[in-house]
């Protein structure tokens, strides 16, 4: 059975997040999961902080219990490496932190590591994305690639694993009239998910469930619907 879908809004490796990546872990079905830190859409920000993110991913998950390895994937070239690939698609987690989310779509897109990625959800591996990790997993992804006004923005293709959906992170640090008019932007009949910080939805099948501190805000064209943590919706 496929595994689930994990769209974090911010907060990945803190504290707080400990019993929610518990919770991950658990959804996986393994006795002792192994999980796969993948923080390449951090490398544009330079290799010191490329290599903290990685660092943190493993502390934070050998701390609650499963075996940990971060998969230092800085470039397409990398994404194509066999040995990447391998560790991605022997995980039972497979975890994509935040950073640049062009940057990250670029890189993973019909490579090695992300058909591993697929396959191992396909067995029953669970996908979870922070930020831009979220963002590259939806049916299409804003380009924050120049320069962020509210008018006009460009939308490209993401990695669809959440088709017809586009993932806004960290929605509630930014006033609702601008995150409103980049969702009432996204392309026709597209679905908005907007998440809050430390707050993450998880979903398989088509069935979907908030986790954490606040709240899911969905937009279905001008329609706007919120949920908070134990509600659950379908896409």
């Amino acid at each position: 059975m496929r595994g689930s879908v994990a769209l974090v809004g911010a907060g990945e490796f803190l504290p707080e997040m400990a019993a929610f990546d518990r919770g991950l872990l658990d959804a996986s079905g393994s006795d002792r999961p192994r999980v796969a830190i993948v923080p390449t859409a951090s490398y544009p920000d330079g290799e010191e902080i490329f290599q903290r993110w990685a660092s943190l991913g493993v502390e934070h998950f050998t701390s609650i219990g499963a075996e940990v390895e971060a998969v230092l994937v800085r470039s397409r070239e990398e994404a194509d490496d066999p040995a990447n690939a391998q560790a991605v698609g022997e995980a039972d987690l497979i975890y994509f932190s935040g950073g640049k989310p062009g940057y990250l779509l670029d890189a993973l897109s019909e490579s090695a590591v992300w058909s591993a990625a697929l396959a191992a959800n396909e067995r029953g591996a669970v996908l979870a994305g922070c930020s831009a990790g979220a963002m590259v997993l939806g049916g299409c992804q804003v380009n924050l690639r120049r320069l962020m006004l509210p008018w006009p923005l460009r939308w490209r293709a993401a990695l669809g694993v959440v088709p017809g959906t586009t993932v806004l992170p960290h929605y509630n640090a930014w006033p609702e009239p601008f995150t409103a008019l980049m969702a009432l932007q996204a392309p026709s009949g597209t679905v908005v998910l907007g998440i809050d910080e430390r707050t993450a939805l998880v979903g398989r099948e088509g069935g979907w469930q908030v986790h954490g501190e606040a709240r899911v805000t969905v937009w279905r064209g001008r329609r706007r619907q919120r949920h908070r943590a134990g509600e659950s919706f379908r896409l």
